[in-house]
C-alpha cells in the first residue's frame, strides 16, 4: 500500500513539474510576441516619421528653388537630411537586429526544448542551417544595403544636376540684365551726346547774328 501511495506521490509531483515547465514555456512565448509588438510599433512609428520627414524636405526644397543661394540652400538642406534619416535608419537597424536576436533565440528555445538524446545530431544540424540562413539574411541586408547607397548616390547627382542647371539659367539671366543695363546706358550717352551738339550748334548760330553774319540756311528738302 505504502509502495502504491508513493508511486502516486511521484507521479503528481512530475505531473506538477511538466505543467510548470509548460507554464514557463508559454510565458516565455507571451512575452516574445510581446516585444514582437513593440518592435513592430516603433517601426511603425518611423515609417510614419520618415515619410513625414520626406515631406518636409521636399517642401524645404521647393522653397530653395525660388531663393537666389540655390545650391547653399540645397546642401544645408541635403546635410540636415542625411543626418536625419542616418538616424532612422540606425533605428531601424537597431530594431531589425533586436528582431533577428530574438527569433535566433526563439528558433534555439524551440530546438533545445524538443531536442532529446536520440534527435541530437539532428537538433545541431538545424541549428547549423538557422546560422547559415542567419549569414544568408545578413548578405542580403548587405547587398540592399548597397543598392539604398547607390540609389541616393544617384538621387544625388541628379539633384546637383537640376542645382547646375538653375544657376546656369541665373547666370544667363544676370549677363542679360546687364546686357539691357549697358544698352540703356550706351542710349542715354548717345541722346546726350545728341543733345549737347544741338546745344552748341544753338550757340553758334547765335553768335553768328551777333557777329551779324547770316548763318547758312538749311537745304529745303526735295519734294
Amino acid at each position: 500500500m505504502k509502495h502504491h501511495l508513493y508511486i502516486v506521490s511521484r507521479l503528481a509531483i512530475l505531473s506538477c513539474l511538466i505543467g510548470l515547465g509548460g507554464l514557463a514555456g508559454a510565458q516565455t512565448i507571451s512575452q516574445d510576441e510581446q516585444s514582437a509588438s513593440v518592435r513592430e510599433s516603433q517601426r511603425r512609428a518611423i515609417n510614419a516619421e520618415r515619410s513625414k520627414l520626406e515631406a518636409d524636405f521636399l517642401t524645404q526644397e521647393a522653397l530653395c528653388y525660388k531663393k537666389f543661394a540655390v545650391n547653399s540652400c540645397l546642401g544645408k538642406l541635403n546635410t540636415s537630411r542625411r543626418k536625419v534619416m542616418a538616424e532612422l535608419r540606425r533605428r531601424e537597424v537597431q530594431l531589425n537586429d533586436e528582431e533577428r536576436s530574438a527569433k535566433g533565440s526563439a528558433q534555439l528555445r524551440r530546438i533545445e526544448e524538443k531536442s532529446s538524446a536520440e534527435k541530437q545530431q539532428e537538433a545541431t544540424e538545424r541549428r547549423a542551417k538557422a546560422a547559415e540562413d542567419y549569414q544568408t539574411r545578413l548578405a542580403q541586408e548587405k547587398t540592399k544595403q548597397q543598392q539604398r547607397s547607390t540609389a541616393q548616390s544617384h538621387e544625388e547627382e541628379m539633384r546637383k544636376e537640376r542645382a547646375e542647371k538653375i544657376q546656369a539659367h541665373q547666370n544667363k539671366e544676370q549677363a542679360r540684365l546687364q546686357r539691357r543695363t549697358q544698352d540703356a546706358e550706351e542710349a542715354e550717352k548717345f541722346s546726350d551726346r545728341q543733345k549737347q551738339a544741338g546745344e552748341r550748334r544753338v550757340q553758334h548760330e547765335a553768335e553768328q547774328l551777333k557777329r551779324g553774319t547770316p548763318s547758312v540756311k538749311s537745304l529745303p528738302l526735295p519734294e
